[in-house]
């Protein structure tokens, strides 16, 4: 069998059985409705046995046989996969590019600083950041890789853990001076709290009211303070002395690290629920741009924490 002329004998028989025609399968293929009706003849010589019924008088449409009717759906799906990797290849092609998604503030405090280290592994590809709070299909979107925070399932990805995280008060230096030492929580009560509404009703999100209660504090109002949709516009806004922040670890790390904020009681440990995953369709995981930006990132958390990664199949 030489595979192109029997790919086209598939086209001719698949097009045939939908439109239950030889000329309306014809048109669609743009070729001669004696072509089409050759092209499955020839099918049907090479597998012994019909794909349509003939013979019966008055008949007007195509009627499939009972074999082929079991084995268009996997025709149709591989042609549909065929599709896909064409238009791969020709995005590969034009572009070059990875498409990433990342939320804004996971790319604004931890990706964006460390990405001339990805470039400089990684110089001939080129990234494109999808920064959205939403999650994006990735095959509609053409997303290529991801970061997510969750609990690591999503149907249809694979989900790698890259970074456990916790959650602590932080606040700036001035204002700590202006408010005097904070030695326990309860002295909370009278300062401002930052709030991250990032991930608002989300199960499992840390919030203000979650961490006292964790701790069994009780009395201490956390519905009041300074409300931020934007995880990295809290942490600025904590630099700024705006107030207190309930900081995550991974975006607050590098202000941290600089002293732009300070950690609160450091000795309470509070572990979230949610961690972040490296997330991206089975089917492209050997694609090279997207596993060496894969392994850039497992490298950077190495190399800072050496934290232990698990990979879970959505």
């Amino acid at each position: 069998m030489k595979s192109p002329v029997h790919l086209n004998a598939l086209r001719a028989f698949e097009a045939s059985a939908r439109h239950q025609s030889f000329s309306s399968a014809a048109q669609e293929l743009s070729v001669t409705p004696a072509a089409v009706g050759q092209l499955v003849r020839s099918l049907e010589e090479w597998l012994g046995k019909p794909l349509f019924v003939r013979g019966a008088k008055g008949r007007t449409r195509l009627v499939p046989t009972e074999a082929a009717v079991l084995a268009l759906p996997e025709i149709r799906a591989g042609f549909e996969r065929l599709s896909m990797g064409l238009e791969r290849l020709k995005e590969t092609a034009a572009s070059g590019a990875l498409t990433v998604t990342i939320s804004p503030a996971f790319a604004a405090k931890w990706l964006l600083p460390r990405f001339e280290r990805f470039q400089a592994v990684c110089p001939d590809t080129d990234v494109r950041l999808e920064t959205n709070l939403k999650l994006l299909d990735f095959t509609v979107q053409k997303v290529d890789i991801g970061v997510r925070y969750g609990t690591g399932s999503w149907p249809g990805l694979v989900a790698e853990k890259l970074m456990d995280e916790e959650v602590y008060p932080v606040c700036s230096t001035e204002l700590l001076r202006k408010i005097g030492p904070l030695t326990k929580p309860q002295q909370l009560e009278s300062a401002t709290l930052i709030h991250d509404l990032s991930m608002d009703g989300h199960g499992g999100f840390p919030t203000w009211a979650l961490w006292f209660r964790r701790l069994g504090i009780d009395g201490v109002s956390t519905s009041r303070g300074l409300k931020i949709n934007n995880s990295a516009a809290v942490l600025q806004a904590a630099m700024e002395g705006r107030g207190v922040a309930l900081a995550r670890s991974v975006m607050v790390h590098d202000d941290l690290a600089a002293g732009r904020v300070v950690r609160l009681f450091p000795e309470i440990q509070f572990a979230s629920t949610l961690a972040y995953y490296v997330v991206y369709r089975p089917e492209s995981a050997d694609m090279p741009g997207l596993a060496a930006f894969r392994r850039s990132l497992f490298k950077e958390v190495s190399e800072r924490s050496g934290q232990p990664r698990k990979r879970k199949r959505g």
